[in-house]
């Protein structure tokens, strides 16, 4: 974007991706790296508080835990994995689904406001050093590797020539693309979600400051587009959470499976 000349002097400077790159606290320690950190903190005490004291009629903290628990055990475990697997696939699931959550609902948190995951390293390390290859030996456990391999890159049903075309597509699908895309759905979404309330933001504040006569007026405008995109990313890192859990679980269900 060029720069916006309101008034004498005066130039609005848009934010870019350098707004991402925060300079260390202290050391080689940053805002996003204890992000993660108070992320793990908030979620492990979130639920040993709240079930801490488990009754048959709950209250409200159980009733949010369980609630969030069939969520994840019901919406995205079972109806990705099955019924006669996802169990022992399901604290990886609940814990990907959580983590994933809270750090993109940083963005929103006042004092902290920025989404972790809208650094790409960290949504990469979760789905290639995690899901990546949790799924892989999953599938490899259950069906051995020349078994696992014929059912990941050979598409059953298909003529036998056709296989010299389609079996690189399946690799390059399954073991490179796969991971990155996992990675690169949540990092977009997040990075470009608050390079948009950083934008409306900064708007408003250089209008209402900078501004000439009636352009202050518009400084309201851009305040508003804030704060709708504010309520707006709620929904977006909440949909993201979901399926990057979602997605993970049908990875392993996919290498679980009898055929491709």
């Amino acid at each position: 974007m060029g720069a916006l000349v309101l008034a004498a002097g005066d130039e609005f400077t848009p934010p870019t991706a350098d707004a991402f790159n925060l300079p260390p606290i202290f050391g080689w320690v940053t805002k996003p790296m204890l992000l993660l950190v108070l992320s793990v903190i908030l979620i492990i005490g979130f639920f040993l508080l709240s079930s801490r004291k488990l009754s048959i009629v709950p209250g409200k903290g159980q009733f949010l835990v369980e609630s969030f628990y069939d969520f994840g055990r019901n919406n995205i475990a079972r109806e990705q994995i099955g019924s006669r697997d996802f169990l022992r696939f399901l604290p990886l699931i609940l814990a990907l689904f959580s983590f994933v959550l809270v750090n993109n609902l940083f963005g929103i948190v006042p004092f902290l406001q920025f989404p972790t995951m809208s650094h790409i390293g960290f949504p990469l390390a979760l789905s290639v050093l995690v899901v990546y290859p949790v799924y892989h030996y999953a599938g490899i456990r259950k069906h051995g590797l020349g078994g696992y391999l014929k059912n990941q890159l050979i598409p059953p049903g298909a003529p036998k020539p056709v296989y010299i075309l389609l079996t690189p597509i399946e690799f390059f699908t399954k073991f490179i693309m796969n991971p990155l895309t996992l990675a690169i759905r949540v990092f977009a979404a997040m990075f470009a979600g608050h390079l948009l309330i950083m934008l409306f933001g900064i708007s408003a504040e250089f209008l209402l400051l900078h501004g000439d006569g009636i352009t202050k007026i518009f400084s309201v405008f851009s305040f508003g587009g804030a704060l709708a995109m504010t309520f707006i990313e709620v929904l977006i890192m909440s949909i993201q959470a979901f399926i990057f859990a979602l997605l993970s679980a049908n990875y392993i269900g996919a290498a679980l499976a009898e055929d491709h």
